[in-house]
């Protein structure tokens, strides 16, 4: 892989010290120390305290380098989201030019991480060559090792100087206005990305309790998420096929429920999973300070066979089951995909109002993630339109 290739590398950082970074660079923890620069911290002290007992081959501590990441959505911007209040992050991304600068190490992971190894800039680009598919990935998975190595990393000695500056990427756009009005003097391009931060893309409310979402359901914090499956025991494309991979307990529960009937056109079935989300997605070698709740599952038939479209009939018989039980059963807020839309292909201009007519007053909070396969014209999304009478 040759550095041209590589768009840009990251730095995670509170958005009160962008400021400085732009002004200054990008300095390492032991060189922010030696200039007594004032910062405003993400990471708890543990964090910071790990990296700086930690040495490369050459003898000296993460401290002395200012570490960039190759993709930022990774489980140490997961922890962070989870742990500060998302308008106070900013990702600085810096040009990969510096990749260039005598000294650099390249890691094939969290360069904290035990198993993790520190390359030269001519071997380390193979390495990340070779991983390039999980970095860019949107996921990861404790169990095959992606959580590790999405987070591969460039360390930089000492500092990286502000000219290797290209943007300032920020959650929303009242982060974007407070940096603009901030740097209002400086040449340097603030972009809100939402998706970098783990937010919604699009979020609208509907009614006292539904809100529409375009995004990632699997990073939602509601505690029930919904996965559309058939009644075969056959997880291949789509949510089901990634809910395979990311969460292999959930795909075992998905073949017992179908071997035992328990999950049935007119009955989904709700794994109560006991575990955290966090333990899948967050850098987890210290615990969180506020962790994300118990996730379950909801395993909702949208097809009787894999290869068959999805039924109306049958996304109005499983809606019924949730709106008479989803109390009762202990679900306390939860997450759905727009149901059939996508490989089902049922189209949302039926979908949406019969959704939002089980789901609407249901007693909790609602999430529909709209479909990716297709735009959904803004008429079919007003309350007006899904919450109006049935015909």
């Amino acid at each position: 892989m040759k550095t041209s290739n590589i768009r840009c590398l990251f730095y995670i950082t509170h958005i009160d010290n962008v400021t400085s970074i732009v002004q200054r660079g990008l300095l390492s923890h032991g060189e922010v120390e030696r200039q007594q620069v004032l910062f405003t911290p993400i990471y708890d002290n543990s964090i910071v305290s790990r990296r700086k007992e930690k040495s490369t081959p050459d003898g000296r501590s993460l401290w002395d380098y200012a570490n960039l990441y190759f993709q930022p959505r990774n489980p140490m911007m997961y922890r962070v989201v989870h742990e500060k209040k998302k308008e106070s992050l900013a990702v600085v991304a810096v040009r990969p030019a510096v990749m260039e600068t005598a000294g650099v190490l390249i890691t094939d992971g969290n360069a904290a991480n035990s198993p993790t190894q520190f390359f030269n800039y001519s071997e380390g680009m193979k390495v990340i060559s070779a991983n390039w598919k999980t970095i860019q990935s949107e996921w990861w998975s404790r169990e095959d090792g992606s959580k590790r190595r999405i987070m591969a990393e460039c360390l930089v000695p000492g500092q990286i100087n502000p000219e290797y500056i290209e943007a300032v990427y920020v959650p929303n756009m009242e982060a974007k206005n407070k940096l603009d009005q901030e740097l209002r003097n400086m040449k340097v391009n603030i972009i809100p990305e939402p998706k970098m931060f783990f937010q919604p893309r699009f979020a609208k409310r509907v009614g006292e309790n539904i809100s529409l979402i375009e995004g990632d359901m699997f990073f939602s914090n509601l505690h029930t998420l919904t996965i559309s499956v058939n009644l075969q025991s056959i997880m291949g494309k789509g949510l089901a096929s990634r809910a395979k991979y990311q969460f292999p307990g959930v795909y075992v529960k998905y073949q017992d429920a179908c071997r035992a009937r328990q999950l049935r056109i007119d009955r989904p079935y709700l794994y109560k999973r006991e575990s955290s989300l966090d333990e899948e997605l967050a850098d987890l070698d210290i615990p969180l300070e506020s962790p994300n709740a118990v996730k379950w599952f909801l395993l909702f038939a949208t097809k009787r066979k894999w290869r068959e479209d999805s039924r109306l009939e049958d996304i109005e018989t499983g809606l019924g089951w949730v709106r008479e039980n989803a109390i009762q059963e202990g679900i306390k807020s939860l997450a759905l995909p727009a149901l059939g839309c996508g490989l089902g292909n049922l189209d949302w201009r039926d979908v949406g109002p019969l959704m939002c007519r089980y789901l609407h007053g249901i007693g909790f909070d609602v999430a529909i993630y709209l479909p990716r396969e297709r735009n959904i014209p803004r008429e079919y999304l007003e309350d007006k339109y899904l919450l109006r009478e049935a015909p």
